[in-house]
């Protein structure tokens, strides 16, 4: 696999990883997502340490630790705020 396509596939991994615990926490406004909390958790996971093994794989420990580390927090920090922004539309434009 070459570097580009192993870079696209760990940023997706590291992003469905955050996709997946933010859709197993309590605090998830997508309904639609929330039947999927009971697996999130585990999904999101394996999810995390898969994406960690491919940055390593491609990177080295420490940019690859870096790089993952990254990638999943913003995954982390963006999917609460475009669910914050999506459901306060939804409710007619009030925050």
């Amino acid at each position: 696999m070459n570097l580009l396509a192993s870079t696209i596939t760990a940023i997706a991994m590291s992003l469905i990883s955050a996709a997946s615990l933010y859709a197993a926490s309590k605090h998830c406004r997508w309904p639609s997502w929330k039947r999927h909390a009971a697996r999130g958790n585990l999904v999101g996971g394996l999810l995390a340490v898969a994406a960690l093994w491919v940055w390593i794989a491609k990177l080295g420990v420490g940019a690859g630790l870096c790089a993952m580390l990254g990638t999943w927090m913003l995954g982390l920090m963006a999917f609460p705020y475009l669910a914050w922004r999506t459901a306060s539309d939804a409710n007619g434009g009030t925050r």
